[in-house]
């Protein structure tokens, strides 16, 4: 990990896709990683941007609150990247130079998602359709008329113009707080222990969350039976082999270590400040705009008085009356 602010992008297919998806999933899941990987790259390295090679770590979910069919991306990405040093942007024999600058994205603010969700929708598409082309996919049931090309081409027109979910997460607030989402999703599959509630021989019941719903209402629970509970499981098995976690730009396997070795040594540089790269909610109101959640709905919580052991709290001034009562009195 990186002495800098880490930042949680997440891509998610529409629902058309996602359909076609649980019957070709070592394809599909695969594209969903490489238009997404491609599209953060991509204009990160753009200097209207960033202008500099960024790290990401990729983690494919599939899965709703509910257990439902609902692919998408989870990344984690260093908020900076390497670049080459200014003047020797076509040094070497091949035209690169060897990246010696860390450039820092501005505090919180990673990328536009909206540059991000144009480009990946269009990435996407093009690699699912040569996938097609290629005779790479496969339908059946209520889709298994989209093997033919003019067929497919027209259920994905309405996609083109369809806004494509990406949004950029609250900022980690440190490398600590990375590790510990990782570590929660690196062999969990669909749901955790915690979250079941009974099981019996009416079925099974779990909590959800509804996130359609804002405040404590959108916690709930849900019954169903034996075989609804495992089907719905058993569509989150990934196909033998599958890596669900990937690492691209300069954290991408094969020359990590290497890279990694240099940010830190850019990152220890005199004049650089790592704490000023490092999302901490103790620092900003903006990262954290609720620094007091309410611990049962996660709402804000006002301070209104704030008093030591032994000190009497204050009584609250009185406010004054509404207009209309003070005028009657």
């Amino acid at each position: 990990m990186l002495p800098v602010g880490y930042f949680h992008l997440v891509f998610t297919l529409p629902s058309q896709i996602a359909d076609i998806a649980y019957q070709n999933k070592r394809v599909i899941y695969g594209l969903l990683f490489r238009a997404s990987a491609e599209a953060t790259l991509t204009i990160a390295s753009d200097p209207k941007h960033l202008g500099a090679k960024i790290g990401i770590t990729a983690v494919l979910h599939t899965w709703g609150s509910a257990m439902t069919h609902h692919p998408h991306v989870h990344m984690i990405v260093p908020g900076g990247g390497l670049a080459p040093a200014r003047g020797e942007e076509d040094a070497g024999p091949t035209g690169t130079a060897k990246s010696e600058t860390w450039i820092s994205c501005r505090p919180r603010f990673f990328l536009s998602v909206r540059v991000l969700s144009r480009l990946f929708r269009r990435l996407f598409l093009e690699k699912l359709i040569a996938a097609h082309e290629a005779g790479d996919l496969r339908f059946f049931n209520e889709h298994a008329a989209l093997a033919e090309s003019t067929a497919f081409k027209r259920y994905l027109d309405p996609l083109r113009k369809a806004e494509w979910v990406v949004y950029a997460k609250q900022p980690f607030a440190g490398p600590d707080q990375v590790l510990a989402y990782l570590s929660r999703y690196t062999h969990r599959v669909a749901i955790s222990n915690r979250r079941l509630v009974s099981a019996d021989r009416q079925g099974v019941t779990f909590k959800w969350k509804d996130y359609r719903i804002s405040g404590p209402a959108r916690y709930k629970t849900m019954s169903l039976s034996h075989h609804e509970f495992i089907r719905r499981f058993l569509l989150h098995v990934l196909p033998k082999g599958f890596h669900r976690i990937r690492h691209y730009g300069f954290l991408a396997n094969g020359q990590r270590t290497a890279n990694l070795d240099q940010a830190r040594a850019l990152l220890d540089r005199p004049g650089h400040d790592p704490a000023a790269d490092t999302a901490s909610p103790d620092k900003s109101d903006e990262l954290n705009p609720y620094p007091h959640p309410c611990p049962k709905c996660g709402g804000p919580m006002v301070v209104i008085e704030t008093f030591g052991p032994g000190q009497i709290p204050l009584r609250p001034q009185a406010r004054d009356p509404p207009a209309g009562k003070a005028e009657a009195a």
